[in-house]
């Protein structure tokens, strides 16, 4: 288990998660506050299954109006549903992506090994937005620049991440940055 922290620059706030990799897959709890777009704090629990493909993440979001929870589930063939609602706009998709959350960019990373070995992937991505914990498809890609170095785009946003040997982000310019050593 490894306790990694970051300063969130996106919601001018901070994360903890406590992660754990083995065997193709990772699970991992995490807590963060935010004051952007609105004063929150959430707290999730991420597993995967292997190959690093999201299994379930359950989330809990609070904010000074109203207290949210989403459990999106990943089926294993593509199929994924929120509070046992299906969503067929993220079929197809092999990974969760919670906002202002980088850890959610290590799967498709550590799958393809990106941030040690040449390759360009585009993924279709289930996007949770943060704080409201909406569902929406995200179309994303992940270019290896250089060892521990890999483009991120989506739409017109781009950065170029910084990870580490283990492949957690150690800086996501203008959005985060790892504050733990390993």
């Amino acid at each position: 288990m490894r306790a990694i922290t970051r300063e969130v620059s996106g919601s001018q706030g901070f994360e903890t998660a406590w992660v754990q990799l083995g065997a193709g897959a990772l699970r991992a709890r995490g807590r963060a506050v935010g004051t952007v777009p609105e004063p929150y704090w959430i707290s999730y629990e991420l597993e995967t299954a292997e190959g690093f493909v999201t299994g379930r993440l359950t989330v809990t979001a609070e904010t000074e109006a109203r207290t949210r929870t989403l459990d999106l589930l990943h089926d294993g063939e593509g199929g994924w549903t929120a509070d046992g609602e299906p969503l067929p706009a993220v079929d197809g998709a092999l990974d969760c992506d919670l906002g202002l959350c980088p850890l959610t960019n290590t799967m498709p990373v550590l799958r393809h090994r990106l941030h040690r070995a040449p390759g360009e992937r585009e993924f279709l991505m289930a996007w949770v937005s943060v704080p409201d914990l909406a569902v929406r498809p995200s179309r994303q890609t992940y270019t290896h620049l250089g060892p521990g170095r890999v483009r991120f785009t989506s739409g017109d946003f781009r950065s170029d991440l910084a990870f580490d040997e283990e492949g957690y982000v150690v800086d996501y310019p203008s959005l985060a940055t790892r504050l733990t050593t390993p």
